[in-house]
């Protein structure tokens, strides 16, 4: 028989656990992706940082930190010859305050570059605007910065080179020896720090993500052939949720071949776009907890893997797409946290395949 005093001594012993439970904070992404030996952590901007709801989330979460747009080079250097590090030095305070790594992103890239680059690449000096670059922000950075995204996105198959090269105004200028250059001068400036090839287009399963996949092989096997200091191949991770899946076997057979190489694997940019699944959040949420935990299954199956970092952390600062998308009230949920900074089906997904 449940006497009162046996009732509310039970009731006491439960208040009391729930209070021993409530003094131990939840556990973040880095600390569970830490007990397996992996850095967890994502990308983020200074503006975000001031949203102090996020700056606490973003503590709790992430081990390591990257920027996501204030150190590429139209940013770092919006003007010729004049340097702008306030951004990533302010993303760097932040993550040491911390306790985080922090990554670099990107030193040569297609995209995002000041207005007067390609001009300055026609005169008789143009290699300078490429070497005195890379050493002046790797230099800055030198011993602060854990790795670096040294050449980004420079393959692409479809533009029918034998040797799947993007057709970029790096390439018509300089030729594929601007690829070697880069990397040498970042070894040269950075001599601590872990240089990584990064792209997207290996992640999927459709034949063009094969060719990418053959081409990406080739492109790595050639340039350590080379004696091109590359370390790590950073795979993006963007998926989609209801758009062509992993296929778990080909992605598998793809890491053996670069882990073979001798090369470490991160990933750099995940997220999961959610984009023509329906209106109801639990099942898009759902949708993109699954695409995110086949993806990373696999990836976190390869011992060379040793960081996965997401594009952002909270679908807060995702703008929807256009304003049909804030009429019907379909906001992006790409993202481990909502935009309450709350966690989501992916935060669990991602967190079981950590553990």
């Amino acid at each position: 028989m449940l006497t009162r005093r046996l009732f509310l001594e039970m009731a006491g012993a439960a208040a009391t656990l729930r209070a021993s439970f409530a003094a131990v904070p939840d556990e973040g992404l880095r600390a569970i992706a830490a007990r397996r030996g992996i850095l967890y952590g994502c990308a983020a901007a200074t503006y975000e940082l001031k949203d102090s709801t996020f700056a606490a989330a973003l503590a709790q979460e992430a081990a390591i930190l990257s920027a996501e747009y204030e150190m590429k080079r139209a940013a770092i250097e919006p003007v010729r010859g004049s340097y702008d590090f306030s951004g990533g030095d302010g993303l760097l305070a932040f993550a040491r305050a911390h306790g985080m790594s922090f990554r670099g992103h990107t030193l040569v890239w297609h995209h995002s570059n000041p207005p007067w680059l390609e001009d300055a690449l026609q005169s008789a000096d143009a290699e300078a605007f490429l070497t005195n670059y890379i050493a002046a922000v790797a230099g800055h950075y030198e011993g602060r910065v854990t790795s670096w995204d040294v050449v980004n996105e420079v393959l692409q198959p479809q533009d029918g080179r034998a040797d799947g090269l993007r057709n970029s105004f790096w390439l018509k200028r300089f030729g594929p020896e601007y690829i070697d250059l880069a990397f040498h001068t970042a070894r040269s400036a950075a001599p601590h720090a872990m240089l990584v090839y990064n792209d997207w287009g290996c992640e999927l399963g459709a034949p063009d993500n094969d060719r990418f996949r053959a081409a990406t092989l080739k492109f790595l096997d050639d340039a350590l052939a080379r004696g091109v200091p590359i370390h790590a191949l950073g795979m993006q991770g963007h998926l989609s949720a209801f758009g062509t899946q992993v296929d778990q076997k080909k992605l598998s057979a793809f890491l053996e071949a670069v882990r073979r190489m001798g090369l470490k694997i991160l990933v750099t940019e995940h997220d999961v776009d959610d984009s023509g699944g329906p209106l109801d959040v639990a099942v898009r949420d759902r949708a993109v907890a699954d695409a995110s935990r086949r993806f990373l299954d696999v990836m976190l199956d390869n011992p060379a893997t040793i960081a996965v970092l997401t594009w952002g952390l909270s679908d807060r600062f995702i703008d929807p797409p256009g304003w049909r998308d804030r009429l019907a009230g379909r906001y992006p949920r790409m993202l481990p946290l909502d935009s309450d900074c709350a966690r989501k089906p992916m935060w669990r997904a991602m967190a079981k395949a950590f553990a």
